[in-house]
């Protein structure tokens, strides 16, 4: 007859959990055979910078494709998506910035011309007088009823959900 009770497990020393881990990765490594590289979305994120007043910051783009965008950009290898929307926003907007919270996640294939990719997107808040930077031509403040007619990417799309309140 099987017990109800619950059982007394001694926890494996440090030693023991290295060990464990170093076995499961050589047999997993082992075992995987080897594939061409993944073809997967390119990670970047987007900040929606509110400076007040019912205002965002959006940038007018010095590369290609050209444009008024939402600060942004691609996520480096092994820097958390978080990090990269508050480095981004530094580099093309020189604020820095608070993330108040992930907006949304868009990965419309035909969102970038440039290739398929999947930005995570955070709203922000900011103090300070914005300056364009690395990526940046020029750098504005917007209200959604002043809006860019040049917008990039999907960043319209964006903008009026957050307007609208989405998400």
């Amino acid at each position: 007859m099987e017990s109800n009770e619950a059982k007394i497990v001694e926890s494996p020393t440090k030693n023991e959990t290295e060990n464990v881990t170093d076995n499961v990765t050589e047999n997993v490594t082992a075992e995987v055979p080897d594939h061409s590289p993944i073809k997967t979305p390119r990670l970047c994120t987007d900040v929606i910078i509110e400076v007040g007043a019912g205002l965002i910051v959006l940038i007018e783009r010095k590369n290609a494709p050209y444009g008024w965008a939402l600060p942004g950009g691609f996520v480096d290898v092994g820097e958390m998506v978080e990090e990269a929307a508050i480095r981004e926003a530094l580099e093309e907007t020189s604020l820095n910035v608070e993330l108040i919270r992930q907006f949304h996640v868009y990965s419309n294939p035909k969102r970038d011309e440039r290739g398929h990719s999947a930005s995570v997107t955070f709203v922000a808040t900011a103090r300070g007088e914005p300056k364009a930077g690395s990526d940046a031509k020029n750098v504005g403040l917007f209200h959604q009823m002043n809006l860019p007619e040049n917008i990039c990417f999907d960043h319209r799309e964006i903008i009026k959900d957050y307007f609208y309140e989405r998400y």
